[in-house]
């Protein structure tokens, strides 16, 4: 099982230095110590913002303090099309508030520098492109800013695997190396509203596991209103379970409404295999989602390692929204985390695409080598990436009918 190459473009190491005669305009995020920020661009990324901590010390010294950092991930496509041609990363700075205000930006432009970037061999080894001061404009005659910047790029290799059709329709799963796609899994959904925890394994409810039961486990029953009982088993070619995704609270709606809100999410355990038999399983991370209200509503979620000192001890490692229309990208990874410090897995983790509502989607999952030991430590992300995927369908409006494959009787769908 060879991975993918992938690139990592890190900015980082951000700091400003203003002159004397510059003022920063409006009152800025944080007016007495970050009156600056930046837009960070590459050509096919999105533009990212970050913060510019000022900084007072003189020379060519390295900054006292440095602001948020920017990354951007390529894949082996893209490389393979900036082979032997430079890449230019454009940094724009302001003054003032980040924003708009009416219709109009509320930042002043101070200026912008250019990096020029060759990934030639960058799947192989680290290379810095820039590390140090760099002048902000092109205006010789007057006195300017001065930005603080290092940006390079690291090997980031990936598995890649890809759903064969949706979870629910129990696809195969493949893994992706360049143009080729080798069959490494498949899937098997199921949904049985009659079982309290959707079809774990017998021993699963044994006097080792009543504790877990109780506490990731809430009854609500509400006939036709809630979403309950799916079940989906990854196995290996050869037929062995080796992850499984159970959904362990049933998806209902808030009183008086028809969403799944965040004061009472669903919830899904990962399960791993755990000792000789095969009807033995050991929670490995437990995922919460709910739907978001807003002028667009998003799909809220939580993803948390599960440990053995009990389950309210689990260890946070993702918490986002993504836009329920548009969909996203379900993504672990300590470097762009505010927990990166005291996160047990480090650098890239996963990342799994999911489709908007009502769209057809086969998750696309990328695990970072540094975390698959063998196949069953990969078939966990491919059992949490349709998890997240299958919630998107579990929180859709009550008053919206649910496709065949996701309900128990015909009443419930739609064709």
């Amino acid at each position: 099982m060879d991975p993918c190459p992938f690139v990592r473009l890190n900015v980082e190491s951000l700091a400003l230095k203003l002159p004397q005669a510059t003022r920063p305009a409006g009152s800025g995020v944080h007016p007495s110590t970050t009156p600056c920020f930046c837009k960070i661009k590459v050509k096919n990324f999105p533009s990212q913002i970050a913060l510019l901590p000022l900084c007072s010390s003189g020379g060519d010294q390295s900054p006292d303090s440095t602001g948020s950092s920017a990354s951007f991930h390529l894949d082996s496509a893209l490389l393979r099309r900036l082979s032997g041609k430079p890449l230019a990363l454009r940094v724009s700075v302001y003054t003032g508030r980040m924003g708009r205000t009416c219709g109009v930006s509320s930042g002043k432009l101070l200026g912008r520098v250019h990096v020029m970037i060759l990934f030639d061999g960058a799947e192989s080894r680290p290379n810095v492109f820039q590390n140090g001061w760099m002048k902000v404009g092109n205006e010789p005659s007057k006195p300017s800013a001065r930005l603080h910047l290092v940006v390079r790029s690291e090997p980031d290799p990936r598995f890649v695997f890809q759903f064969g059709g949706e979870p629910e329709c129990s696809p195969v799963v493949f893994q992706i190396q360049g143009t080729i796609r080798q069959p490494v899994f498949s899937c098997k959904f199921s949904a049985d509203r009659n079982s309290r925890s959707r079809s774990l394994p017998s021993d699963f409810n044994s006097n080792n596991n009543r504790g877990w039961m109780r506490s990731f486990s809430t009854e609500r029953e509400r006939p036709g209103r809630e979403r309950k009982g799916w079940m989906i088993m990854i196995h290996d070619l050869s037929g062995s379970p080796v992850a499984a995704a159970s959904m362990i609270t049933p998806f209902v709606p808030s009183p008086g409404s028809d969403r799944v809100s965040r004061s009472n999410p669903g919830a899904w355990l990962i399960l791993r295999p755990h000792g000789n038999s095969v009807s033995s399983w050991k929670a490995w991370g437990r995922l919460e989602a709910w739907r978001e209200r807003g002028s667009i509503d998003g799909l809220g979620y939580k993803f948390e390692l599960v440990t053995d000192n009990g389950p309210t001890s689990g260890i946070p490692i993702a918490e986002s929204t993504m836009n329920i229309k548009k969909g996203g990208r379900f993504c672990i990874d300590s470097r762009d985390s505010a927990m990166s410090s005291w996160l047990p897995l480090r650098g890239f983790v996963m990342g799994s695409t999911v489709e908007g509502e009502g769209k057809v989607s086969k998750p696309l999952v990328q695990v970072g080598v540094q975390h698959v030991t063998c196949m069953a430590d990969a078939a966990l992300f491919v059992a949490l990436s349709a998890a997240i995927d299958l919630s998107m369908d579990a929180c859709r409006l009550f008053s919206h009918k649910l496709r065949k494959e996701l309900c128990h009787d015909e009443q419930d769908s739609f064709l």
